[in-house]
């Protein structure tokens, strides 16, 4: 091989290597960001989470609320912000995932014994007749296929830091389904504070039970 051919090829194997370069950097990351609580650790999966509105004079801490005075329990705040609340624990329904990531799908399960038989886990429930708002309750869902209505996704709000809306979307559970998408927020009812979607977002934050 002449000096000619030499240089053609170091020439060749450079762009190649360019090529490569550009094309790696121009991938998206194939895991999203982790969710970050209060004080700017990643959310971990099987550990409690207290769920806090961002914005003061919003409400409490997420706990359990006894709607009609029967079961099923639904998901819902505290009046005020304080101590009150139960905490939740966040599984990915990725299996082996232990972080939990922006946009994708988990069940969230409130940490707290109850008289219903139901399950804690957070459900899509029926619309309020009032409102048409449809709110989330608890329980497992009797799907023999897919269980969309148990999952959820945490999406980074649009301002603020470690500040995230809650929405139900479940495209990782079932991709080729059509979903009428919505983003929680609270839904006063009786002096009771519900979580429901399609209406007004309640921005939250996660605080590690200590």
């Amino acid at each position: 091989m002449n000096s000619s051919d030499f240089m053609r090829l170091i020439g060749s194997l450079s762009f190649i290597w360019l090529v490569l370069a550009i094309t790696a950097a121009a991938q998206p990351s194939s895991s999203p960001a982790p969710v970050l609580d209060s004080a700017g650790s990643p959310l971990e999966a099987g550990v409690e989470y207290y769920i806090n509105p961002a914005i003061t004079d919003n409400g409490g801490r997420f706990t359990l609320i006894n709607r009609n005075g029967s079961c099923p329990l639904y998901v819902g705040q505290e009046n005020v912000l304080g101590l009150e609340g139960f905490p939740v624990i966040f599984t990915p329904f990725v299996e082996g995932e232990t972080v939990i990531r922006e946009s994708r799908d988990l069940k969230v399960v409130f940490s707290a014994s109850t008289t219903c038989v139901q399950s804690t886990a957070w459900k899509l429930g029926e619309r309020d007749a009032e409102s048409g708002r449809r709110l989330i309750v608890t329980g497992e869902s009797q799907s023999q296929q897919r269980p969309t209505s148990n999952y959820f996704k945490i999406v980074k709000a649009q301002v603020g830091e470690n500040i995230y809306n809650i929405e139900w979307c479940p495209t990782e559970v079932c991709p080729i389904c059509r979903f009428d998408c919505g983003t929680a927020g609270a839904l006063v009812e009786n002096g009771k504070r519900l979580l429901a979607l399609d209406g007004s977002v309640l921005p939250v934050m996660f605080e590690r039970r200590a």
